[in-house]
């Protein structure tokens, strides 16, 4: 076996938090390095996605959720790149590669081989592979979103919303209108991620502001947050509008409660006037790549037709405090906390 240090960091939930998670609610503490068992693979974390969801583990979880709660001493995990140390002889598996897992949030892992996703070379930044585009792309395309469709994306400048925004252009829509909490980031989805407009939360009446922006309806709502946003996007509705609910950002990112509930009162008169069809999408949690996926992503990243938007926060001692300032609305797309030498 290579050499390899003894003990490996990993942040650890310390206390369940009232509201926003601050970085004195987690340890990051070392533990010894994990032995792989037959069938095994040992890897070396490079990278690590810092999201939202995690505010619904800590406060436990909901029922249904694919993960289960995290309690007082438990690491965290999510989506990480990972370099393979060791591999079982024989397998498909290589020292040195790079593979996709959900094991983050410590320097090293060990993984069920056959559970980890070889990355290869297809996409220029190994990083973009921590994008939620293929979250966006899916959802969009459960939407049914057709060419000429008007699209609101609340939570436009988060990691998923900065992605939505992009590919519902390259889709074809007729107009991409994104929500915001925040005057700066609005600027930045209209001049940098493919929005025609932003409204932003606080500014005004959201369903006024969209009013504006959209004047002649949405036909799709591509939705994050719930909330006034939702509210917003039924009052804005076209006739047979299609809705798809993706994350619930009203209630992770509030500074009350525990992030696991994202309660929202909707007026259903203009549900069954307008026909809306209103779907929930989520993400399976699988780290697995899709060629053909792939292919079409690398084509958009390389000919500069789309834009991976990250923030990358050196050292995993930072990760708490890059997990409070996410929550908090600091930063602009993706957050990754990268563990490279």
């Amino acid at each position: 076996m290579p050499e390899h240090p003894r003990t490996s960091r990993e942040v650890r939930l310390a206390a369940v938090p009232s509201g926003i998670p601050r970085p004195e609610d987690f340890t990051v503490a070392e533990a010894p390095v994990p032995e792989p068992g037959p069938g095994e693979v040992l890897v070396k974390n490079r990278f690590f996605h810092v999201f939202a969801a995690l505010r619904t583990l800590i406060g436990g979880s909901v029922e249904g959720a694919p993960f289960a709660g995290l309690r007082p001493g438990d690491p965290l995990f999510g989506p990480a790149i990972g370099e393979v140390v060791t591999a079982p002889a024989g397998g498909d598996l290589r020292p040195g590669e790079l593979v996709a897992h959900w094991r983050g949030w410590r320097e090293y892992a060990v993984l069920d081989a056959e559970g980890c996703e070889p990355l290869g070379a297809a996409l220029p930044d190994p990083v973009a592979h921590l994008s939620q585009a293929r979250t966006a792309y899916e959802a969009l395309t459960r939407a049914q979103m057709r060419p000429g469709d008007v699209v609101f994306v609340s939570g436009g400048a988060g990691s998923v919303g900065s992605m939505a925004g992009q590919i519902a252009r390259l889709l074809g829509a007729g107009r991409v209108v994104g929500s915001t909490g925040s005057p700066a980031k609005a600027e930045r989805m209209v001049a940098e991620f493919g929005y025609d407009a932003a409204v932003v939360r606080g500014a005004g009446p959201l369903e006024e502001q969209l009013a504006k922006a959209a004047p002649d309806g949405v036909d799709v709502l591509f939705d994050n947050v719930g909330g006034e946003d939702l509210r917003a996007a039924v009052a804005a509705a076209r006739q047979d509008a299609r809705f798809v609910l993706v994350g619930a950002l009203s209630g992770q990112m509030s500074d009350r409660g525990g992030g696991t509930t994202s309660p929202v009162e909707l007026d259903s008169f203009q549900l069954i006037v307008k026909q809306i069809t209103m779907i929930g999408y989520s993400n399976p949690g699988r780290a697995g790549v899709d060629a053909e996926w792939l292919d079409r992503f690398a084509g958009w990243l390389r000919s500069g037709e789309i834009a991976f938007p990250y923030v990358r926060v050196p050292g995993i001692e930072n990760a708490p405090r890059a997990l409070h300032d996410m929550m908090s609305g600091r930063h602009l797309g993706t957050v990754v906390v990268a563990l490279e030498d």
